[in-house]
Protein backbone atom coordinates (compact mmCIF):
# COMPACT_ATOMS: atom_id res chain seq x y z
CA UNK A 1 0.00 0.00 0.00
CA UNK A 2 2.95 2.35 0.45
CA UNK A 3 5.12 1.08 -2.39
CA UNK A 4 5.91 3.05 -5.53
CA UNK A 5 3.01 2.53 -7.94
CA UNK A 6 4.65 3.80 -11.13
CA UNK A 7 4.66 0.31 -12.66
CA UNK A 8 0.99 -0.16 -11.74
CA UNK A 9 0.16 0.03 -15.43
CA UNK A 10 -0.77 -2.20 -18.33
CA UNK A 11 2.10 -3.30 -20.54
CA UNK A 12 0.53 -1.71 -23.59
CA UNK A 13 0.77 1.74 -21.99
CA UNK A 14 4.55 1.45 -21.96
CA UNK A 15 4.53 0.08 -25.49
CA UNK A 16 2.45 3.03 -26.73
CA UNK A 17 4.74 5.43 -24.88
CA UNK A 18 7.74 3.83 -26.58
CA UNK A 19 6.09 4.01 -30.01
CA UNK A 20 5.39 7.72 -29.54
CA UNK A 21 8.98 8.21 -28.37
CA UNK A 22 10.31 6.48 -31.50
CA UNK A 23 8.04 8.63 -33.69
CA UNK A 24 9.27 11.83 -32.02
CA UNK A 25 5.93 12.69 -30.44
CA UNK A 26 7.30 13.57 -27.01
CA UNK A 27 5.89 17.09 -26.99
CA UNK A 28 2.45 16.25 -28.37
CA UNK A 29 -0.19 17.43 -25.89
CA UNK A 30 -3.47 15.60 -25.47
CA UNK A 31 -6.59 15.63 -23.32
CA UNK A 32 -8.11 12.51 -21.78
CA UNK A 33 -11.38 12.15 -19.84
CA UNK A 34 -12.02 9.56 -17.15
CA UNK A 35 -15.73 8.77 -16.86
CA UNK A 36 -18.22 5.92 -16.51
CA UNK A 37 -21.16 5.05 -18.76
CA UNK A 38 -23.61 3.48 -16.30
CA UNK A 39 -24.19 3.83 -12.55
CA UNK A 40 -23.37 0.71 -10.52
CA UNK A 41 -26.06 -1.30 -8.71
CA UNK A 42 -28.75 0.41 -10.84
CA UNK A 43 -28.46 3.31 -8.41
CA UNK A 44 -29.66 6.82 -9.18
CA UNK A 45 -26.22 8.37 -8.63
CA UNK A 46 -22.59 7.51 -7.88
CA UNK A 47 -20.25 9.07 -5.33
CA UNK A 48 -16.88 10.27 -6.62
CA UNK A 49 -14.12 8.75 -4.50
CA UNK A 50 -10.42 7.95 -4.66
CA UNK A 51 -9.05 11.38 -5.58
CA UNK A 52 -6.76 11.57 -2.55
CA UNK A 53 -4.98 8.33 -3.49
CA UNK A 54 -4.89 9.43 -7.13
CA UNK A 55 -3.17 12.67 -6.08
CA UNK A 56 -0.61 10.77 -4.03
CA UNK A 57 0.03 8.49 -7.00
CA UNK A 58 0.59 11.39 -9.41
CA UNK A 59 2.81 13.24 -6.91
CA UNK A 60 5.08 10.26 -6.42
CA UNK A 61 5.37 9.17 -10.07
CA UNK A 62 8.95 8.19 -10.86
CA UNK A 63 10.78 5.17 -12.20
CA UNK A 64 13.24 3.74 -9.68
CA UNK A 65 16.52 2.11 -10.63
CA UNK A 66 14.87 -1.22 -9.86
CA UNK A 67 11.97 -0.37 -12.20
CA UNK A 68 14.35 0.56 -15.00
CA UNK A 69 16.38 -2.60 -14.49
CA UNK A 70 13.23 -4.65 -14.85
CA UNK A 71 12.20 -2.81 -18.02
CA UNK A 72 15.69 -3.26 -19.44
CA UNK A 73 15.32 -6.99 -18.75
CA UNK A 74 12.01 -7.03 -20.63
CA UNK A 75 14.13 -6.08 -23.63
CA UNK A 76 11.71 -4.04 -25.72
CA UNK A 77 13.07 -0.55 -25.09
CA UNK A 78 16.30 1.19 -26.07
CA UNK A 79 18.61 3.05 -23.68
CA UNK A 80 17.35 6.46 -24.83
CA UNK A 81 13.81 5.63 -23.77
CA UNK A 82 14.95 4.21 -20.44
CA UNK A 83 16.98 7.37 -19.84
CA UNK A 84 13.84 9.39 -20.56
CA UNK A 85 11.93 7.32 -18.00
CA UNK A 86 14.66 7.85 -15.43
CA UNK A 87 13.78 11.56 -15.41
CA UNK A 88 10.03 11.04 -15.75
CA UNK A 89 7.71 13.27 -13.71
CA UNK A 90 4.15 14.45 -14.29
CA UNK A 91 4.32 17.98 -15.73
CA UNK A 92 0.77 18.40 -17.03
CA UNK A 93 -2.56 19.68 -15.75
CA UNK A 94 -5.15 17.55 -14.01
CA UNK A 95 -8.73 18.54 -13.19
CA UNK A 96 -11.11 16.49 -11.06
CA UNK A 97 -14.51 16.47 -9.40
CA UNK A 98 -13.98 16.57 -5.60
CA UNK A 99 -14.47 13.41 -3.57
CA UNK A 100 -17.89 13.07 -2.07
CA UNK A 101 -19.68 14.69 -5.02
CA UNK A 102 -22.70 12.94 -6.53
CA UNK A 103 -21.78 12.18 -10.14
CA UNK A 104 -23.48 10.71 -13.19
CA UNK A 105 -22.72 8.88 -16.46
CA UNK A 106 -20.45 10.51 -19.05
CA UNK A 107 -19.34 13.32 -16.74
CA UNK A 108 -15.53 13.57 -16.68
CA UNK A 109 -14.51 12.69 -13.11
CA UNK A 110 -10.94 13.52 -14.11
CA UNK A 111 -9.57 15.50 -17.05
CA UNK A 112 -5.88 15.09 -17.88
CA UNK A 113 -4.05 17.61 -20.07
CA UNK A 114 -0.46 16.51 -20.62
CA UNK A 115 2.07 15.31 -23.13
CA UNK A 116 1.06 12.02 -24.64
CA UNK A 117 3.55 9.89 -22.70
CA UNK A 118 2.38 11.19 -19.34
CA UNK A 119 -1.27 10.91 -20.31
CA UNK A 120 -0.88 7.27 -21.34
CA UNK A 121 0.97 6.27 -18.20
CA UNK A 122 -1.70 7.72 -15.90
CA UNK A 123 -4.57 5.78 -17.45
CA UNK A 124 -4.44 2.38 -15.77
CA UNK A 125 -3.63 3.48 -12.24
CA UNK A 126 -6.21 6.26 -12.25
CA UNK A 127 -8.89 3.85 -13.46
CA UNK A 128 -7.85 1.27 -10.88
CA UNK A 129 -8.10 3.78 -8.03
CA UNK A 130 -11.19 5.74 -9.08
CA UNK A 131 -13.20 2.75 -10.32
CA UNK A 132 -12.78 0.83 -7.07
CA UNK A 133 -13.34 3.57 -4.54
CA UNK A 134 -16.24 5.19 -6.43
CA UNK A 135 -17.90 1.77 -6.68
CA UNK A 136 -17.57 0.99 -2.97
CA UNK A 137 -18.65 4.48 -1.90
CA UNK A 138 -21.74 4.15 -4.09
CA UNK A 139 -22.58 0.72 -2.68
CA UNK A 140 -22.08 2.02 0.86
CA UNK A 141 -24.44 4.92 0.19
CA UNK A 142 -27.14 2.42 -0.75
CA UNK A 143 -26.62 0.48 2.48
CA UNK A 144 -26.62 3.64 4.57
CA UNK A 145 -29.78 4.84 2.82
CA UNK A 146 -31.54 1.55 3.59
CA UNK A 147 -30.51 1.73 7.26
CA UNK A 148 -31.99 5.22 7.65
CA UNK A 149 -30.85 6.75 10.94
CA UNK A 150 -29.41 3.45 12.22
CA UNK A 151 -25.61 3.23 12.25
CA UNK A 152 -23.90 0.92 9.77
CA UNK A 153 -20.67 -0.85 10.76
CA UNK A 154 -18.30 -2.07 8.02
CA UNK A 155 -17.18 -5.66 8.75
CA UNK A 156 -15.77 -6.76 5.38
CA UNK A 157 -11.99 -6.98 5.63
CA UNK A 158 -11.74 -10.76 5.61
CA UNK A 159 -13.80 -10.94 2.41
CA UNK A 160 -12.18 -8.04 0.56
CA UNK A 161 -10.14 -8.79 -2.56
CA UNK A 162 -6.82 -8.19 -0.84
CA UNK A 163 -5.35 -5.69 1.65
CA UNK A 164 -5.64 -2.59 -0.55
CA UNK A 165 -9.27 -3.32 -1.36
CA UNK A 166 -9.98 -3.79 2.33
CA UNK A 167 -8.23 -0.63 3.51
CA UNK A 168 -9.26 1.79 0.75
CA UNK A 169 -12.68 0.15 0.58
CA UNK A 170 -13.18 0.92 4.28
CA UNK A 171 -12.26 4.55 3.57
CA UNK A 172 -14.78 4.70 0.74
CA UNK A 173 -17.56 3.30 2.93
CA UNK A 174 -16.81 5.83 5.66
CA UNK A 175 -17.07 8.87 3.40
CA UNK A 176 -20.43 7.51 2.21
CA UNK A 177 -21.81 7.50 5.76
CA UNK A 178 -20.80 4.22 7.39
CA UNK A 179 -20.20 4.83 11.10
CA UNK A 180 -17.16 2.65 11.78
CA UNK A 181 -15.00 -0.19 10.49
CA UNK A 182 -13.62 -3.39 11.96
CA UNK A 183 -10.44 -2.75 9.92
CA UNK A 184 -7.79 -1.62 12.40
CA UNK A 185 -5.27 -0.62 9.72
CA UNK A 186 -7.87 1.57 8.01
CA UNK A 187 -8.66 3.08 11.39
CA UNK A 188 -5.00 3.93 11.93
CA UNK A 189 -4.33 5.14 8.40
CA UNK A 190 -7.42 7.33 7.97
CA UNK A 191 -8.69 8.01 11.48
CA UNK A 192 -11.91 6.03 10.95
CA UNK A 193 -13.62 4.90 14.19
CA UNK A 194 -13.08 1.18 14.74
CA UNK A 195 -15.56 -1.22 16.28
CA UNK A 196 -15.99 -4.90 17.02
CA UNK A 197 -17.56 -7.30 19.49
CA UNK A 198 -16.59 -10.93 20.03
CA UNK A 199 -16.99 -14.05 17.94
CA UNK A 200 -18.47 -17.52 18.15
CA UNK A 201 -14.94 -18.86 18.59
CA UNK A 202 -14.62 -16.95 21.85
CA UNK A 203 -17.87 -18.45 23.12
CA UNK A 204 -16.82 -21.94 22.04
CA UNK A 205 -13.48 -21.61 23.84
CA UNK A 206 -15.33 -21.84 27.19
CA UNK A 207 -17.05 -24.85 28.70
CA UNK A 208 -20.38 -23.03 28.62
CA UNK A 209 -21.88 -19.93 27.06
CA UNK A 210 -22.60 -18.06 30.29
CA UNK A 211 -18.98 -18.29 31.45
CA UNK A 212 -17.82 -16.84 28.12
CA UNK A 213 -20.20 -13.91 28.55
CA UNK A 214 -19.04 -13.27 32.11
CA UNK A 215 -15.40 -13.37 31.03
CA UNK A 216 -15.95 -10.93 28.16
CA UNK A 217 -17.87 -8.45 30.30
CA UNK A 218 -15.16 -8.52 32.96
CA UNK A 219 -12.70 -7.45 30.26
CA UNK A 220 -14.94 -4.94 28.48
CA UNK A 221 -17.56 -3.75 30.97
CA UNK A 222 -18.43 -0.59 29.03
CA UNK A 223 -18.37 -2.11 25.53
CA UNK A 224 -20.54 -5.02 26.53
CA UNK A 225 -21.94 -6.46 23.31
CA UNK A 226 -22.39 -10.25 23.25
CA UNK A 227 -22.93 -12.53 20.26
CA UNK A 228 -25.91 -14.70 21.26
CA UNK A 229 -26.50 -17.18 18.43
CA UNK A 230 -23.69 -19.70 19.01
CA UNK A 231 -26.10 -22.34 20.34
CA UNK A 232 -29.74 -21.22 20.57
CA UNK A 233 -30.50 -17.52 20.36
CA UNK A 234 -33.76 -17.30 22.31
CA UNK A 235 -33.44 -20.22 24.73
CA UNK A 236 -29.75 -19.94 25.54
CA UNK A 237 -28.01 -16.86 24.16
CA UNK A 238 -30.42 -14.10 25.18
CA UNK A 239 -31.23 -15.56 28.65
CA UNK A 240 -27.50 -16.00 29.37
CA UNK A 241 -26.84 -12.43 28.17
CA UNK A 242 -29.54 -11.16 30.53
CA UNK A 243 -27.95 -13.02 33.44
CA UNK A 244 -24.52 -11.64 32.57
CA UNK A 245 -25.91 -8.10 32.26
CA UNK A 246 -27.58 -8.33 35.70
CA UNK A 247 -24.28 -9.39 37.25
CA UNK A 248 -22.45 -6.61 35.40
CA UNK A 249 -24.90 -3.94 36.57
CA UNK A 250 -24.56 -5.17 40.17
CA UNK A 251 -20.76 -5.17 39.96
CA UNK A 252 -20.52 -1.70 38.40
CA UNK A 253 -23.32 -0.17 40.43
CA UNK A 254 -24.45 1.61 37.25
CA UNK A 255 -25.48 1.05 33.67
CA UNK A 256 -22.59 0.35 31.25
CA UNK A 257 -21.79 3.02 28.68
CA UNK A 258 -22.71 0.65 25.87
CA UNK A 259 -24.20 -2.82 26.01
CA UNK A 260 -26.33 -5.16 23.96
CA UNK A 261 -26.41 -8.31 21.86
CA UNK A 262 -25.46 -9.26 18.31
CA UNK A 263 -27.55 -11.50 16.08
CA UNK A 264 -25.54 -13.12 13.30
CA UNK A 265 -27.89 -15.73 11.85
CA UNK A 266 -31.45 -16.97 11.64
CA UNK A 267 -34.67 -15.06 11.05
CA UNK A 268 -33.44 -11.63 12.11
CA UNK A 269 -36.88 -10.03 12.08
CA UNK A 270 -38.42 -12.63 14.40
CA UNK A 271 -35.34 -13.08 16.60
CA UNK A 272 -34.82 -9.34 17.07
CA UNK A 273 -38.45 -8.83 18.09
CA UNK A 274 -38.33 -11.66 20.62
CA UNK A 275 -34.92 -10.63 21.92
CA UNK A 276 -36.16 -7.05 22.34
CA UNK A 277 -39.16 -8.29 24.31
CA UNK A 278 -37.01 -10.42 26.60
CA UNK A 279 -34.46 -7.63 27.18
CA UNK A 280 -37.19 -5.08 27.92
CA UNK A 281 -38.96 -7.43 30.33
CA UNK A 282 -35.67 -7.90 32.18
CA UNK A 283 -35.28 -4.13 32.52
CA UNK A 284 -32.64 -3.63 29.85
CA UNK A 285 -34.48 -1.19 27.62
CA UNK A 286 -31.23 0.57 26.67
CA UNK A 287 -29.57 -2.61 25.43
CA UNK A 288 -28.85 -2.33 21.72
CA UNK A 289 -29.47 -5.10 19.21
CA UNK A 290 -26.85 -5.39 16.49
CA UNK A 291 -27.37 -7.51 13.39
CA UNK A 292 -24.81 -9.02 11.02
CA UNK A 293 -24.55 -11.98 8.66
CA UNK A 294 -24.59 -11.47 4.85
CA UNK A 295 -26.61 -8.28 5.01
CA UNK A 296 -27.08 -5.90 2.12
CA UNK A 297 -29.26 -2.88 1.45
CA UNK A 298 -32.18 -4.95 0.17
CA UNK A 299 -32.27 -7.24 3.19
CA UNK A 300 -31.89 -4.29 5.57
CA UNK A 301 -34.78 -2.51 3.87
CA UNK A 302 -36.96 -5.65 4.06
CA UNK A 303 -36.13 -6.23 7.74
CA UNK A 304 -37.03 -2.66 8.59
CA UNK A 305 -40.31 -3.01 6.70
CA UNK A 306 -41.02 -6.13 8.78
CA UNK A 307 -40.53 -4.14 11.96
CA UNK A 308 -37.26 -5.78 13.02
CA UNK A 309 -36.01 -4.41 16.35
CA UNK A 310 -32.45 -3.81 15.19
CA UNK A 311 -30.46 -0.75 16.25
CA UNK A 312 -27.27 -1.12 14.19
CA UNK A 313 -26.18 -3.10 11.15
CA UNK A 314 -22.85 -4.84 10.59
CA UNK A 315 -22.35 -5.29 6.86
CA UNK A 316 -19.41 -7.19 5.42
CA UNK A 317 -19.08 -9.13 2.17
CA UNK A 318 -21.84 -7.45 0.19
CA UNK A 319 -20.48 -4.02 1.10
CA UNK A 320 -16.71 -4.31 0.78
CA UNK A 321 -16.92 -6.30 -2.48
CA UNK A 322 -20.08 -4.67 -3.86
CA UNK A 323 -21.06 -8.25 -4.48
CA UNK A 324 -24.05 -7.75 -6.78
CA UNK A 325 -22.31 -5.13 -8.95
CA UNK A 326 -18.57 -5.80 -8.62
CA UNK A 327 -17.19 -3.20 -11.04
CA UNK A 328 -17.80 0.42 -12.04
CA UNK A 329 -16.56 0.15 -15.61
CA UNK A 330 -14.99 3.58 -15.83
CA UNK A 331 -13.07 4.39 -19.01
CA UNK A 332 -10.33 6.83 -20.05
CA UNK A 333 -10.76 8.30 -23.52
CA UNK A 334 -8.85 10.74 -25.72
CA UNK A 335 -11.00 13.83 -26.33
CA UNK A 336 -8.57 16.39 -27.84
CA UNK A 337 -5.14 16.60 -29.39
CA UNK A 338 -2.95 19.64 -29.88
CA UNK A 339 -2.19 20.78 -33.42
CA UNK A 340 -0.20 23.98 -34.00
CA UNK A 341 -0.80 25.08 -30.43
CA UNK A 342 -4.57 24.56 -30.53
CA UNK A 343 -6.53 21.61 -29.15
CA UNK A 344 -8.51 19.81 -31.86
CA UNK A 345 -11.45 17.66 -30.73
CA UNK A 346 -11.32 13.89 -31.08
CA UNK A 347 -14.22 11.45 -30.97
CA UNK A 348 -14.65 7.68 -30.74
CA UNK A 349 -17.60 6.61 -32.89
CA UNK A 350 -19.61 3.46 -32.24
CA UNK A 351 -22.80 1.77 -33.42
CA UNK A 352 -23.86 1.97 -29.77
CA UNK A 353 -24.80 5.62 -29.08
CA UNK A 354 -23.83 5.24 -25.42
CA UNK A 355 -20.26 4.46 -26.46
CA UNK A 356 -19.79 7.52 -28.65
CA UNK A 357 -17.51 9.82 -26.69
CA UNK A 358 -17.98 13.53 -26.10
CA UNK A 359 -15.22 15.44 -27.94
CA UNK A 360 -13.15 18.42 -26.92
CA UNK A 361 -11.88 19.98 -23.70
CA UNK A 362 -14.87 19.98 -21.39
CA UNK A 363 -16.22 21.14 -18.05
CA UNK A 364 -19.25 20.09 -16.03
CA UNK A 365 -21.65 22.53 -14.41
CA UNK A 366 -24.52 21.82 -12.02
CA UNK A 367 -27.72 23.86 -11.96
CA UNK A 368 -28.92 24.38 -8.37
CA UNK A 369 -32.30 25.91 -7.58
CA UNK A 370 -32.05 29.27 -5.84
CA UNK A 371 -35.45 28.60 -4.27
CA UNK A 372 -35.01 25.07 -2.88
CA UNK A 373 -31.25 24.42 -2.98
CA UNK A 374 -31.96 21.23 -4.95
CA UNK A 375 -29.84 20.08 -7.90
CA UNK A 376 -31.84 20.53 -11.11
CA UNK A 377 -29.55 19.12 -13.79
CA UNK A 378 -25.93 18.81 -14.90
CA UNK A 379 -24.53 20.14 -18.16
CA UNK A 380 -21.39 18.97 -19.94
CA UNK A 381 -19.95 21.93 -21.86
CA UNK A 382 -16.86 22.92 -23.77
CA UNK A 383 -14.39 24.48 -21.37
CA UNK A 384 -14.25 27.78 -23.26
CA UNK A 385 -18.03 28.31 -23.15
CA UNK A 386 -19.51 30.88 -20.80
CA UNK A 387 -21.58 29.41 -18.01
CA UNK A 388 -25.35 29.54 -18.52
CA UNK A 389 -27.23 32.68 -17.48
CA UNK A 390 -30.92 33.48 -17.35
CA UNK A 391 -33.57 31.11 -18.70
CA UNK A 392 -31.76 28.11 -20.15
CA UNK A 393 -33.15 25.21 -22.15
CA UNK A 394 -31.58 21.77 -21.69
CA UNK A 395 -32.34 18.74 -23.84
CA UNK A 396 -31.58 15.02 -23.79
CA UNK A 397 -28.46 14.41 -25.91
CA UNK A 398 -30.03 11.39 -27.69
CA UNK A 399 -33.78 11.89 -27.35
CA UNK A 400 -33.65 15.56 -28.20
CA UNK A 401 -37.42 16.02 -28.04
CA UNK A 402 -37.06 15.77 -24.24
CA UNK A 403 -36.49 19.39 -23.27
CA UNK A 404 -36.75 21.48 -20.12
CA UNK A 405 -36.39 25.16 -19.25
CA UNK A 406 -34.38 26.04 -16.17
CA UNK A 407 -34.98 29.28 -14.28
CA UNK A 408 -33.84 30.84 -11.00
CA UNK A 409 -30.68 28.81 -10.54
CA UNK A 410 -27.09 29.22 -9.56
CA UNK A 411 -24.20 27.39 -11.22
CA UNK A 412 -21.55 25.20 -9.59
CA UNK A 413 -18.56 24.12 -11.66
CA UNK A 414 -17.69 20.55 -10.71
CA UNK A 415 -14.24 20.07 -12.27
CA UNK A 416 -11.56 21.79 -10.20
CA UNK A 417 -7.83 22.24 -10.97
CA UNK A 418 -5.75 19.72 -9.02
CA UNK A 419 -2.34 19.94 -10.76
CA UNK A 420 -1.00 22.83 -12.82
CA UNK A 421 2.15 22.14 -14.85
CA UNK A 422 2.84 19.21 -12.55
CA UNK A 423 2.45 21.19 -9.32
CA UNK A 424 -0.29 20.36 -6.83
CA UNK A 425 -2.58 23.40 -6.49
CA UNK A 426 -5.45 21.74 -4.65
CA UNK A 427 -5.78 21.43 -0.88
CA UNK A 428 -6.97 17.93 -0.12
CA UNK A 429 -9.96 17.96 2.25
CA UNK A 430 -9.97 15.89 5.41
CA UNK A 431 -11.92 12.65 5.53
CA UNK A 432 -14.51 14.29 7.76
CA UNK A 433 -14.92 17.14 5.26
CA UNK A 434 -15.50 14.64 2.45
CA UNK A 435 -17.98 12.74 4.61
CA UNK A 436 -19.80 16.01 5.31
CA UNK A 437 -19.89 16.79 1.59
CA UNK A 438 -21.60 13.46 0.90
CA UNK A 439 -24.25 14.25 3.53
CA UNK A 440 -24.79 17.72 2.04
CA UNK A 441 -25.02 16.30 -1.47
CA UNK A 442 -27.69 13.86 -0.32
CA UNK A 443 -29.87 16.79 0.73
CA UNK A 444 -29.49 18.41 -2.70
CA UNK A 445 -31.13 15.62 -4.66
CA UNK A 446 -34.77 14.60 -4.81
CA UNK A 447 -35.88 11.43 -2.96
CA UNK A 448 -36.85 9.92 -6.30
CA UNK A 449 -33.19 9.97 -7.35
CA UNK A 450 -32.02 8.55 -4.00
CA UNK A 451 -34.43 5.61 -3.84
CA UNK A 452 -32.94 2.11 -4.12
CA UNK A 453 -35.25 0.65 -6.76
CA UNK A 454 -36.01 2.21 -10.16
CA UNK A 455 -34.65 5.65 -9.26
CA UNK A 456 -35.58 8.66 -11.33
CA UNK A 457 -32.99 9.48 -14.01
CA UNK A 458 -31.21 12.72 -13.21
CA UNK A 459 -30.74 15.08 -16.17
CA UNK A 460 -27.21 15.15 -17.60
CA UNK A 461 -27.21 16.98 -20.90
CA UNK A 462 -24.81 18.51 -23.39
CA UNK A 463 -24.59 22.19 -24.24
CA UNK A 464 -25.85 23.06 -27.71
CA UNK A 465 -22.32 23.93 -28.82
CA UNK A 466 -20.92 20.59 -27.64
CA UNK A 467 -23.89 18.69 -29.09
CA UNK A 468 -23.37 20.38 -32.47
CA UNK A 469 -19.64 19.62 -32.41
CA UNK A 470 -20.29 15.98 -31.54
CA UNK A 471 -22.79 15.51 -34.36
CA UNK A 472 -20.53 17.31 -36.83
CA UNK A 473 -17.69 14.91 -36.03
CA UNK A 474 -20.01 11.89 -36.23
CA UNK A 475 -21.17 12.95 -39.68
CA UNK A 476 -17.60 13.61 -40.76
CA UNK A 477 -16.55 10.11 -39.65
CA UNK A 478 -19.55 8.67 -41.51
CA UNK A 479 -18.60 10.48 -44.72
CA UNK A 480 -14.99 9.26 -44.45
CA UNK A 481 -16.16 5.68 -44.05
CA UNK A 482 -18.38 6.01 -47.11
CA UNK A 483 -15.46 7.33 -49.17
CA UNK A 484 -13.21 4.49 -48.02
CA UNK A 485 -15.86 1.89 -48.87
Amino acid sequence: MNENLTLLTDFYQLNMMYAHYKQGNLKKKVVFDLFFRSIPCQNGYAIAAGLEQAVEYVKSLHFTDEDLAYLRKVGRYDDGFLKLLANFRFTGDLWAIPEGTFVFPHEPLIRVEANILEAHLLETALLNIINHQTLIATKAARVVHAAGTDPVLEFGLRRAQGPDAGVYGARATYIAGVSSTSNVLAGKKFGIPISGTNSHAYVLSFSNELDSFRSYLETFPDQAVLVVDTYDTLYSGVPHAITAFKELFARLGREPKSYGIRLDSGDLAYLSKEARRKLDEAGFKNAKIFASGDLDENLIRDLKMQGAKIDAWGVGTHLITSRDCPSLGGVYKLSAEEEKGVYQPRIKVSENPDKITNPGVKKVVRFISEETGKALADLIMLADEENPKGNYEIFHPIYTMKRKWLRHYRIEELLLPIFRQGELVYSLPTLEEIRKRVAEQGKMFAPEILRLTNPHEYHVDLSKKLWDLKNELIQKAKREREVES
